[in-house]
């Protein structure tokens, strides 16, 4: 039976997964990969994934009328089901 420490080990361990995701698709879609700074904050009832980018490529992840940020969004949920936490992706200025 796992213990209460693997537990949280495997949550961490689920958390940077979860940042390493949005940091992919992020660096795959912008002209400055090297200005994209993901950070993650866990409050009771979610995780808040920030996603920070440079200013040129704010277009480019936010997409016509939001697209791309739905997309990113959507598939960090599908990737987080197994989590009893809501994943909620912010994008920053």
């Amino acid at each position: 039976m796992p213990t209460a420490r693997n537990l949280q080990i495997c949550r961490k361990v689920w958390f940077l997964i979860m940042k390493k995701l949005v940091e992919i698709i992020a660096k795959a879609l912008v002209d400055h990969p090297d200005e994209v700074v993901v950070t993650e904050k866990e409050t009771d009832k979610a995780i808040v994934i920030e996603l920070k980018v440079a200013s040129d490529d704010m277009g480019k992840v936010i997409g016509k009328q939001g697209r791309i940020a739905k997309s990113i969004r959507t598939v960090v949920k599908a990737a987080a089901t197994k989590d009893d936490k809501k994943v909620i992706v912010e994008i920053l200025q």
